[in-house]
């Protein structure tokens, strides 16, 4: 059974980081395609994040210089360092697998973690 779970989400402050973690399990994770995906209320779905079995990476622009995706293929973790946060990345943030290896279609989808960046 795939496994995908989110953690690391925090309510913080303007400019404040987090680092959010993806414990992924039930299938072979350095041959899939990983990211982060996140939705706000009222707003698209949106990518913030891949990086790709061979260790490519892939940025929204809106997230773009503040954020680092990296992956232990030991571990099976994914992670997400979020910098200089601000109110509009508040939202939750999913964890997603792709089967293809790269930052395409998604296979299987974690539950999510919040974050909320207010003052």
């Amino acid at each position: 059974e795939v496994q995908l779970l989110e953690s690391g989400g925090d309510f913080v402050q303007p400019g404040g980081s987090v680092r959010l973690s993806c414990e992924a399990s039930g299938f072979t994770f350095s041959t899939y395609g990983m990211g982060w995906v996140r939705q706000a209320p009222g707003k698209e779905r949106e990518r913030v994040a891949c990086i790709s079995m061979s260790g490519g990476t892939l940025y929204a622009d809106s997230v773009k210089d503040r954020v680092t995706i990296s992956r232990d293929n030991d571990k099976n973790i994914l992670y997400l360092q979020m910098n200089n946060l601000r109110p509009e990345d508040s939202a939750m943030y999913v964890c997603a697998a792709s089967s293809s290896g790269y930052c395409l279609t998604y296979n299987f989808w974690g539950q999510g973690t919040q974050v909320t960046v207010s003052s």
